[in-house]
């Protein structure tokens, strides 16, 4: 058995049963085989109506070309929501400096006047009393400003973790939309269509069939006795029969055996 690459065969060669061969004389021909080219069947990614597809039997594509588009109405609604779901989230938050903003004053305010009673105590202008009363009052108001800080980071961070999840949703819809598109996944020839625009595509279904055609390789079946007269790398020639009256001449190249 071997195999010949061919640089290029026309569509209609890589369709049907070949007469082809290393031949030695205009009647005779040592084997014969069939074209194969690389073969894709894409199939839709998504459920939903075919509102593109400009897919033909016969044209060339190139790999990631879009030659469709199945509908993402519902998938950009929901795309909405969430973006909708998020500000409404992220609306909620607490802005903390302002809402400490009162305690911090009340604290400032304290520390001076413990400042003044020092001075006045220096001066026996006043008692231990006073100075112990705004050192109370200055701890009392610290823990109140780090207990209402902390309970409004604690909202803050609650309501961050709830828009990440709102934005994984948004890339899992996002992935959706893209899986919507209908892509050719290599360069090749259309060779087989299976779907229409404006029908139903569910996912898994086949939409059409692609074969790279400029590179093609001839499978061909030899007896045991032509193994010693063939090696990896030659040259042979080898014929394609379009019909009994035409027949076409390529150069191929042994790749295996």
């Amino acid at each position: 058995m071997k195999t010949i690459n061919v640089t290029w065969i026309p569509l209609v060669c890589s369709l049907i049963l070949l007469n082809t061969s290393c031949r030695r004389n205009a009647n005779e021909y040592d084997a014969s085989g069939t074209f194969e080219a690389t073969e894709v069947i894409v199939s839709s990614e998504a459920n939903g109506k075919i509102t593109q597809f400009n897919v033909e039997e016969g044209s060339t594509v190139k790999a990631g070309q879009v030659l469709g588009c199945i509908d993402t109405t519902q998938l950009y609604l929901k795309k909405l929501q969430l973006l909708q779901s998020i500000k409404a989230a992220n609306s909620r938050k607490t802005d903390v400096d302002k809402q400490i903003a009162a305690l911090q004053q009340q604290i400032t305010t304290a520390k001076q006047e413990k400042t003044r009673i020092e001075n006045l105590l220096k001066a026996d202008a006043a008692n231990r009393k006073q100075l112990d009363d705004i050192n109370a009052q200055i701890a009392t108001l610290s823990k109140q400003l780090d207990a209402q800080k902390s309970l409004m980071e604690r909202g803050n961070n609650s309501i961050s973790e709830e828009s990440s999840a709102l934005d994984i949703q948004i890339a899992q819809i996002e992935d959706q939309i893209k899986k919507c598109y209908i892509i050719s996944p290599i360069d090749g020839t259309i060779l087989v269509k299976y779907a229409e625009f404006g029908e139903l595509a569910i996912a898994g279904k086949a939409l059409f069939k692609v074969a790279n055609l400029s590179n093609i390789l001839l499978r061909v079946y030899i007896t045991s006795d032509q193994l010693t007269q063939l090696k990896i790398g030659d040259d042979v020639p080898v014929y394609a029969d379009y019909n009994k009256e035409v027949v076409k001449k390529y150069k191929g190249n042994i790749l295996w055996i």
